[in-house]
């Protein structure tokens, strides 16, 4: 079975300074027919204006993990870490017994656009980590590359949780195939172009809920970029 989230049904807040879309409910967003999809609790897509971002705020017993789109991200955490992340950087940062940190748009003149991800841990009461690799984009094209993993396989950054995220760039015309495990979940999320999944279109922004089923063919309409979540 695969249930289809559209990019225009998700939760929007729309500021001066932050343009979010929001998959799953968050913050003002409420919405209990879409609290998550297995360990899978967040998906913000964020466009930052030049200068702005997110000051200082704490998170504790969540794997957070950022990945961005276009333009720059800076950030700074109570652990002691800073750093500035960018088009092909993942970071993971696990907020455990409790960090605070912040994000910022560096640029003075170009939005920044990313996605902020939330995975329920396997334990509660971890202590604070933090881990950032980058993920040339050629070393994706036309195929499925783990950037987070359990056990920080292929180069990935590490979670704790049986999850494990793959991103892939699609050439347009390109197909790829992935076969899917019994009793798993997964969520195809679009973050650049138009692809058909198993036949049907999706667009930038445009999620799908899979289970159930024992393979996905992925067929680019145009150049797309595109994350699938393997969830226990």
């Amino acid at each position: 079975m695969i249930e289809f989230r559209d990019r225009g049904a998700r939760g929007h807040h729309r500021g001066a300074l932050v343009d979010a879309r929001h998959s799953f409910s968050f913050g003002h967003y409420h919405d209990p027919k879409h609290m998550g999809f297995r360990s899978l609790r967040v998906i913000n897509e964020d466009r930052v204006v030049p200068g702005a971002g997110f000051p200082d705020h704490g998170h504790d017993n969540m794997e957070i993990v950022t990945i961005v789109l276009q333009g720059r991200i800076t950030h700074r955490d109570s652990l002691g870490n800073e750093a500035t992340i960018g088009a092909g950087d993942v970071q993971r940062m696990s907020a455990g017994t409790g960090v605070v940190h912040s994000e910022v748009n560096p640029s003075g003149d170009a939005r920044a656009h990313a996605l902020q991800i939330w995975i329920i841990p396997s334990e509660q009461g971890l202590p604070p980590s933090y881990e950032q690799k980058h993920f040339p984009a050629e070393d994706r094209r036309n195929e499925l590359v783990a950037i987070a993993t359990p056990d920080g396989r292929e180069g990935s950054v590490r979670l704790h949780q049986d999850a494990a995220i793959e991103i892939a760039r699609l050439d347009e015309g390109s197909v790829l195939t992935r076969a899917l495990s019994p009793g798993r979940g997964y969520w195809v999320q679009v973050t650049a172009g138009v692809i058909g999944l198993n036949g049907t279109e999706m667009r930038e922004g445009d999620g799908a809920a899979i289970t159930g089923e024992t393979l996905l063919t992925i067929e680019a309409d145009t150049e797309s970029e595109m994350l699938l979540f393997d969830l226990h």
